[in-house]
């Protein structure tokens, strides 16, 4: 039961950060949106550190829970193609309804890890099933440095989910085909090589 009440009231703390930002995020309005007797939250959660902590840790579990969804729902990723149609489904969830909420909420929690270092380990990227796929896909086309490799491509993608979430609009498919086409790229294939 108090589990499910933890639950409750941070899914109460994420909806009030995406509607009120952060300054908005108080044990007093937790309450009146998890519509709790006045006091609820800070039983559960003593201190705002521990109320932004909570909201974290269930933010990455639902985000946790949409990647995992997502991969099976879609078939293994084998192509390049369908690698790009799993990045544009994937921006547009993050992009449209309890997705963009969930999306303002990680955005204001990003920028709030800056300073906290508990926030920041619980944000770090973790291992999910579409990350592996990304990882898969890439080594099965050649790319040596898998690692570096999927790390930049899903951070540049943030980066456009990010863009499209402050100025609007959907994440045009080309920019993903050119990120993907650059995580692909090898190392140095047609530069020139620099002059001594």
């Amino acid at each position: 039961m108090a589990s499910d009440r933890r639950t409750l009231l941070a899914d109460a703390a994420l909806d009030v950060l995406a509607d009120e930002g952060v300054r908005g995020l108080t044990h007093r309005a937790v309450d009146r949106k998890a519509a709790m007797p006045p006091g609820t939250t800070s039983a559960y959660f003593r201190t705002r550190a521990a109320l932004l902590t909570g909201l974290v840790t269930r933010l990455v579990q639902l985000d946790q829970a949409e990647l995992q969804t997502m991969a099976e729902e879609l078939p293994p990723l084998r192509t390049v193609e369908e690698l790009v149609d799993g990045m544009v489904l994937l921006a547009r969830h993050r992009l449209t309804g309890e997705g963009r909420r969930r999306s303002l909420a990680r955005y204001a929690c990003a920028i709030e890890s800056v300073r906290d270092p508990e926030l920041r380990e619980i944000l770090v990227p973790r291992e999910n099933a579409g990350r592996d796929a990304v990882r898969l896909l890439l080594a099965a086309h050649g790319v040596t440095d898998v690692e570096n490799r999927t790390h930049i491509l899903l951070t540049c993608i943030d980066g456009l989910i990010f863009d499209r979430l402050v100025s609007g609009g959907e994440v045009p498919r080309e920019a993903l085909e050119g990120l993907v086409a650059a995580a692909l790229r090898q190392a140095g294939a047609g530069a020139a090589r620099p002059r001594r």
